[in-house]
């Protein structure tokens, strides 16, 4: 591709710095809905958390399966969080995003009220053309190969044309099933490498332009 027709970006971790600490508290408080609202022992929270997230994508999920819990209560519940204690205002990512290729579009297995949070406190929230969240498609998460092929008809482009980013391997792996490129954003890393399949690595936002630029 030339340039993108659109960038799909995951939110949490993405666009802020994993180091924050915002999405620590975020699961400090799935543990807690999980020991207090379900009454599940705390014992057995972590034990429950890794096997929901490996048969059903999120804890959310599995606590819909088994628990029947109301997705819309545990969904404002973990979120509430006041975000000034873990983000500052990042203006010159705004700039940034601005000033890339094609349409950006948030992609994530959050609420879109939390979204719309973050992306407000963070000065972002014009920078999108849309949030796809989780009650998007009806609780299903990433990485549910249908909600990506949803999303792709839902914005009429050709998923060959785009990217997607994503601080997590196992949710890029249906996008670029589908065709598009994929960056692993793992500001951890100290070398760009590449890993499975094309995917490429990403470990600043401002290596972006010229990642995007020198996509065949």
């Amino acid at each position: 591709m030339s340039e993108p027709d659109f960038i799909l970006f995951d939110l949490d971790n993405t666009l802020y710095p994993r180091d924050c600490g915002l999405f620590d508290r975020v699961d400090f408080l799935i543990n807690r809905y999980l020991a207090e609202i379900v009454n599940i022992p705390t014992v057995e929270v972590d034990r429950l958390r890794r096997s929901y997230l490996e048969n059903y994508g999120t804890t959310l999920n599995g606590l819909i399966v088994h628990h029947q819990v109301d997705p819309h209560h545990y969904l404002e519940y973990v979120h509430d969080v006041r975000l000034a204690d873990y983000l500052v205002p990042n203006p010159d990512l705004a700039i940034l995003l601005s000033e890339l290729p094609g349409k950006k579009y948030i992609f994530s297995n959050a609420s879109r009220q939390h979204c719309l949070r973050v992306l407000d406190y963070l000065g972002l929230n014009e920078s999108f053309v849309a949030v796809f969240d989780i009650n998007y498609f009806n609780f299903r998460p990433k990485p549910a190969a249908a909600i990506y092929r949803e999303l792709i008809t839902d914005i009429k482009v050709r998923p060959e044309n785009g990217v997607m980013i994503d601080d997590m391997l196992v949710n890029l792996e249906p996008a670029a099933a589908l065709g598009m490129a994929t960056f692993h954003y793992n500001p951890s890393a100290t070398l760009l490498v590449p890993l499975s399949g094309d995917t490429r690595q990403l470990n600043s936002m401002w290596q972006l332009p010229q990642l995007l630029a020198d996509l065949p």
